[in-house]
């Protein structure tokens, strides 16, 4: 792996990008008449970034949701959201989703990824309930790196009003945590949806997100080809087609529905 394409995605303007989110945020309640922001915060590095950025400017107009599933959701990762939640000082509501999970399993079959993506979309419709609550815009937790592959749930944890950090890469986000202050034990913690019991995301993508950025990087940013990706990342072939079938394959979950074209 080319440590210096690595090097090229982590050297970025840190602050000038966090003054460029938060002035992002700022415009977007104003102009949608909204009174605040609302995100669910997992204890990872995503929602954890998106905690602190608002903490700085918009602390009183923040509200987060901490949404574990009792039953799969390690115990660890609820007290690291807490332990964001005494950092920041924002308003949160704890909420076990395990009851609800249980009562659709009572009306639907059996089938543990299908009931993980429900997970995601259970958080999602009560994140929705309090942002129509309160009149509060929906903060979506999507990076680049997960986005452009589909690592999300359609109408899951990919449906949000605005998404403050979706031009950044994972280990941008790793980057960015560090300069907001973000705790260490969250930023070198493996990725999990936890959407089942013992879930990692390097390990279902069978990749490290240090690939997985050098390949988007050199794919979407540079435009080279495959071929080229390899020679200048020197990473295998193999993987760089997985990662650019990925994205090929979630094309769909980046777009509007899709309609038949007029006669």
């Amino acid at each position: 792996m080319n440590q210096d394409i690595i090097n090229e995605i982590k050297t970025q303007d840190y602050p000038q990008i966090t003054e460029t989110i938060e002035k992002f945020l700022t415009e977007q309640i104003e102009n949608n008449q909204a009174k605040g922001v609302i995100l669910g915060l997992s204890g990872g590095i995503d929602s954890a970034v998106l905690a602190y950025i608002c903490k700085r400017k918009l602390k009183e107009k923040t509200l987060a949701l901490i949404m574990p599933d009792t039953s799969i959701t390690p115990k660890s990762e609820t007290e690291d959201a807490l332990k964001m939640i005494a950092l920041t000082g924002i308003e949160y509501k704890l909420i076990d989703i395990k009851p609800i999970i249980n009562e659709y399993s009572m009306y639907l079959e059996p089938n543990e990824r299908s009931k993980g993506n429900l997970r995601a979309r259970v958080r999602t419709n009560i994140l929705y309930y309090y942002a129509n609550m309160k009149n509060y815009l929906v903060l979506g937790s999507s990076d680049r790196s997960e986005y452009m592959i589909g690592y999300f749930t359609k109408f899951g944890d990919g449906a949000s009003d605005i998404t403050p950090i979706i031009s950044l890469y994972k280990l941008q986000v790793r980057e960015i945590a560090k300069y907001l202050g973000v705790p260490e034990n969250i930023i070198l913690k493996k990725s999990s949806p936890h959407l089942w019991k013992d879930h990692e995301a390097e390990e279902e993508l069978g990749i490290p997100y240090e690939e997985i950025d050098s390949i988007l990087h050199c794919l979407l940013d540079k435009k080279l080809s495959i071929e080229e990706t390899e020679k200048i990342t020197q990473i295998d072939k193999e993987t760089i087609e997985k990662i650019h079938q990925l994205y090929i394959n979630s094309e769909h979950k980046r777009l509007p529905a899709l309609k038949p074209d007029k006669n």
